[in-house]
């Protein structure tokens, strides 16, 4: 199937979870390239933050995405801004927990799911008439490299991320012939805020880590910057892709889940343990420079 390119420099784009990490990045990125950005996040001051660091014009909404009807309301306020044809819906809000199965608290789950899951779906719902009364542009869908594999004491994100993954992929079948696409991204390591802003009552493992030190090891994984991952997932989607992989975890993912479905685990957690090493300064990975 032949692509169709998706400019967006200069174009009117809308990103939640924009506060930080990779919204934040996409919303610096695609405002210094001279596209009006509307941009969403239950984090006020972090919004402040971001509107004040992009060169361009700007609409900034606290918005907390669960919220189904307050998404519509944004829509609607985004339409009568922008003067011309909205390039994009990067609905990239996003939050963790870690915990087993075993011992996973269900409020948490739940919580994870409502902003993961359901804010997805409630951002799509709310802008895709618009995109399609239009017959152009892009929905941009933030699964994971967890939305590819089952990782342990990821549960309740796994489930969200995967069913990102699936929800988009049926509404790409939905969209053939509307002008409108549906791409889903799926980044590896990223050094955001999601990992400190973390639900965790317990170290999953029972090593007995401070929270601190789980922090630390999973951003020692994180292998691509948030400005990279911008630029990456911007490339993809003006590339007409329909799914965006992003930085060089999410290849490895991506390969050993085709060739080994079932044992995939197995080479993931030889490669973390090299890379907490690596970290350590004991050895490197074979990708890294």
């Amino acid at each position: 199937m032949l692509r169709t390119s998706r400019p967006l420099s200069g174009h009117p784009v809308m990103i939640t979870g924009a506060a930080s990490g990779i919204g934040r990045g996409l919303a610096q990125f695609l405002s210094r390239r001279g596209s009006p950005v509307a941009i969403a996040d239950i984090d006020a001051d972090g919004l402040k933050q971001t509107a004040a660091s992009m060169p361009g014009p700007v609409l900034s909404r606290v918005l907390d995405v669960r919220d189904a009807l307050d998404q519509v309301d944004f829509a609607g306020e985004v339409k009568e801004w922008i003067s011309s044809p909205l390039a994009a819906v990067f609905n990239n809000a996003g939050v963790a927990v870690a915990s087993t199965v075993l011992d996973s608290v269900p409020e948490d789950d739940e919580w994870l799911r409502q902003i993961n899951f359901d804010g997805v779906v409630n951002g799509t719902r709310a802008f895709l008439p618009l995109l399609v009364e239009q017959g152009s542009g892009a929905i941009v869908n933030t699964s994971s490299v967890y939305g590819l594999a089952g990782m342990p004491y990821q549960s309740a994100y796994c489930a969200a991320k995967f069913a990102v993954r699936g929800f988009t992929d049926a509404l790409r079948q939905e969209l053939r012939g509307t002008g409108v696409s549906a791409v889903t991204v799926h980044p590896g390591g990223i050094t955001t805020n999601i990992a400190r802003n973390a639900r965790v009552r317990k170290d999953p493992e029972g090593k007995g880590r401070t929270r601190e030190q789980m922090v630390t090891e999973f951003e020692a994984l994180a292998m691509t910057s948030a400005e990279k991952a911008a630029e990456i997932i911007c490339s993809g989607v003006e590339r007409g892709k329909a799914r965006i992989l992003v930085g060089p975890d999410a290849y490895l993912f991506d390969i050993l889940t085709r060739v080994a479905p079932t044992h995939y685990f197995d080479v993931l957690s030889f490669v973390m343990e090299r890379a907490g090493a690596r970290a350590a300064g004991r050895e490197k990975l074979p990708w890294s420079s």
